[in-house]
C-alpha cells in the first residue's frame, strides 16, 4: 500500500496514530488524521508503506502474541525497518463477496448463499464495516453496493442467481467471467476505499471468455491493496458431463498467495461454513505493520515485498509486493 503520510509534532494515541498510518492509500489532509478531540500539527512529509499479516504455525494455528521484533521485512531484498506497528483487530474493515453464478456452479450455489448469510450475520459490525455483493458468470454485476446495512445484503445477496433460459439464449461472448470480476471488485470499488480490504471468491476457478488475463486480475488487486481469500467450491458431475474443468485450483491458489489471502477448499471434511468461520478469524486477527522506504519512488512501479517471521517454525501470510507511487 502506498500511502503519503505526516509526521506529529504533537502526539496522537497510539490507536489513533495507527489507524491513520495504516489506514491511508492516498496523500492524507491534517484533518484525516484528527483523531477524537486532539489537534496536532504536521511538518515533515514521509512516505508510509502499510501491509497486513496473518501468522500461522505449520499446523495452520493463528498466532495472536508477535511484537514488532519478531519479524523481519524487506523491499527488493533491502532489509527496512518496521516503524509501525499494531495487533489491534478492530480497524474497519471493507469486505467483497464474489460469487461464481454460472452454470458449473447450479448444484452448490444455494449453500454459498446460506453460508455468505451466515457469515455476513457474524462479520458485519453496523456502521463500522461495509462490504459489497458482486455475482460474475457471462457478466459481472454488482448486486449490492457498498454498505454496512445487513438487511440490503440480505436482499441483495437472495436475488443472486445463476442465467435464465432467457439469458443463456440471449449470450453472447464467455460464460465465467472470474478474472474481469476481480478487476471489477478492484478497480471499481475497492480502489476508493480505505484501510482493510479483502474479496472472498467463491468459485470453481475456470474461468471462460474474460478480457483480463489473470495476471491483470492480480495487478488490479494488488494495486488496490485488496487481501483474495477464494474458496474452490466445484461440481465435479458438472465437468464429468461437459468435459473441461481447468486449473481452477491452481488459479485460486495464486491469486490468494499473491494478494496475501487465503486459498480453501470445500471438501467432505471441510464445509463451506467452517470455511468461513476461518476467514473471519483470520480477518480479525492481523497484524498491521508499516514501514518508510530507505529507497526513494521516482517512477511507479511492483515493489517486492518478503515479510518473514524470526522463528523459522512459523508461517507468514501477506502479499508480496505493492504499488510504489511517486
Amino acid at each position: 500500500m502506498q500511502a503519503s503520510f505526516l509526521n506529529m509534532s504533537t502526539g496522537l494515541s497510539r490507536r489513533c496514530f495507527l489507524e491513520a498510518a495504516l489506514g491511508a492509500t492516498t496523500l492524507l489532509s491534517s484533518e484525516d488524521l484528527l483523531c477524537a478531540q486532539q489537534q496536532p500539527t504536521f511538518t515533515t512529509e514521509v512516505k508510509v508503506v502499510a501491509l497486513f499479516a496473518n501468522v500461522m504455525t505449520k499446523k495452520g494455528a493463528i498466532v495472536r502474541n508477535l511484537n514488532k521484533d519478531d519479524f523481519e521485512l524487506s523491499e527488493n531484498g533491502r532489509p527496512q525497518s518496521i516503524r509501525y506497528f499494531s495487533r489491534e483487530t478492530d480497524l474497519p474493515l471493507t469486505l467483497g463477496l464474489l460469487v461464481d453464478t454460472s452454470m458449473s456452479q447450479t448444484k452448490v450455489l444455494d449453500q454459498e448463499r446460506a453460508a455468505a448469510f451466515r457469515f455476513l450475520d457474524q462479520v458485519l459490525r453496523d456502521g463500522k464495516d461495509h462490504i459489497f455483493v458482486l455475482q460474475f458468470d457471462m457478466t459481472v454485476l454488482v448486486r449490492v453496493g457498498m454498505t454496512s446495512s445487513f438487511a440490503q445484503l440480505n436482499d441483495g445477496l437472495s436475488e443472486v442467481q445463476t442465467p435464465t433460459r432467457e439469458d443463456l439464449k440471449n449470450q453472447t461472448g464467455g460464460g465465467t467471467l472470474l478474472y474481469d470480476a476481480i478487476v471489477t471488485a478492484s478497480e471499481d470499488m475497492m480502489s476508493k476505499q480505505h484501510g482493510r480490504k479483502a474479496v472472498i471468491v467463491m468459485t470453481d476457478g475456470v474461468d471462460t471468455g474474460s478480457d483480463a488475463t489473470l495476471e491483470q486480475a492480480i495487478d488490479a488487486a494488488q494495486k488496490a491493496d485488496t487481501l483474495i481469500y477464494s474458496i474452490l467450491f466445484s461440481d465435479a458431475g458438472y465437468y464429468g458431463l461437459f468435459g473441461g474443468g481447468g486449473n481452477g485450483r491452481g488459479v485460486l491458489q495464486r491469486m490468494s498467495r499473491e494478494t496475501g489471502g487465503g486459498f480453501f477448499e470445500v471438501t467432505k471434511k471441510q464445509s463451506i461454513e467452517q470455511i468461513f468461520n476461518i476467514i473471519q478469524d483470520e480477518l480479525r486477527s492481523q497484524y498491521s505493520l508499516g514501514f518508510v522506504s530507505d529507497n526513494p519512488v521516482g517512477i511507479s512501479e511492483f515493489r517486492k515485498l518478503t515479510l518473514v517471521p524470526k522463528d523459522k517454525g512459523l508461517v507468514v501470510q501477506s502479499r508480496d509486493r505493492y504499488w510504489a507511487i511517486p
